[in-house]
């Protein structure tokens, strides 16, 4: 099954970081999809979506045109960067769109309209006191999008070692299954399951109904009833879509008094390029540290994070 993957861009050094990241993932495999989606800032009436291309340049101020033909530019141009790395034309797409209704709000309903299995923004900022304040686009698309795997990007990329924390809870589970289905068939991967011990962090309370409606009970009590669960299951999902087993690795961790501490210290220690992470619900308790994926994001530079609810 070709992976479909959505890529917001806009010329900067972010935008760069992100073909740069997909490009050294993906080079050579031809079950991938890329959409190219550039959102520029602009004013068009409510009823101009029936309008050709031309009479919706005509409507738009002088300043908004040139924005459009500066992003033709660097669309060319980034797509010519992944064909030049060995993905093929008829992988990569490209489209600009005048905002309607802010583009953060147009990234998540183009996500939805072309069912894509993960969005990827770079992160500019993120984590720092104004931008948290202010608001940006990334910050917006997290806070608002939570059923559609969103991955970030921070800085030039090039190691394929794969960070992903598991703690038996389904949504681990489900961001293992994720990183199965978008790595499938990829060579060269490292991945190490990671678990933290550190003796703040509570005891996850399994809810078997969750975990037997997305993987089945015959799987479930197959693959989930054992005492090496935790480990056992990533594994089993990773094996069943053509990993080498050799590369995954377990890790059980305790440097400090919660888990992000020691997600962050493994990060930082054992220099990977990516961490793949379940993502709470809003509706769901994140304790008196706040949510773990939150507290790496704030956190790390220079890794690719995957959010997966």
């Amino acid at each position: 099954m070709k992976k479909k993957i959505l890529v917001a861009v806009d010329g900067s050094y972010c935008s760069l970081n992100e073909i740069h990241y997909l490009s050294k993932l993906y080079t050579g495999y031809d079950d991938i999809s890329i959409h190219l989606i550039s959102v520029i800032s602009g004013s068009l009436p409510p009823d101009s979506e029936w309008l050709n291309e031309e009479d919706k340049m005509n409507m738009l101020s002088p300043e908004a045109r040139k924005k459009i033909n500066l992003t033709k530019k660097f669309l060319r141009e980034e797509t010519a960067f992944f064909t030049h790395h060995g993905l093929g034309e008829n992988q990569i797409t490209s489209a600009i769109q005048v905002a309607r209704s802010g583009i953060a709000n147009d990234l998540i309903h183009e996500m939805h309209k072309g069912s894509y299995d993960a969005l990827v923004i770079g992160r500019r900022g993120l984590g720092k006191l104004q931008e948290l304040v202010l608001g940006s686009v990334t910050t917006t698309i997290l806070e608002r999008c939570l059923n559609v795997p969103i991955w970030i990007i921070d800085g030039e990329i090039d190691s394929r070692r794969f960070l992903v924390p598991v703690d038996g809870s389904w949504r681990t589970l489900k961001a293992v299954d994720h990183l199965s289905f978008m790595l499938e068939n990829v060579q060269n991967i490292e991945i190490a399951l990671f678990h933290s011990v550190s003796w703040l962090t509570p005891k996850k309370s399994l809810d078997s109904d969750k975990f037997h409606e997305i993987w089945g009970r015959e799987w479930c009590e197959e693959h989930l009833g054992r005492p090496d669960a935790m480990f056992h299951g990533p594994e089993q999902l990773l094996r069943e879509n053509g990993f080498d087993m050799e590369k995954v690795f377990r890790i059980e961790e305790s440097r400090g008094p919660v888990a992000a501490l020691d997600i962050i210290l493994e990060l930082r220690d054992k220099k990977y390029g990516t961490i793949v992470m379940g993502r709470r619900g809003p509706d769901e308790p994140t304790g008196i540290f706040g949510g773990v994926s939150g507290q790496v994001l704030r956190t790390v530079n220079d890794v690719a994070v995957w959010l997966v609810n």
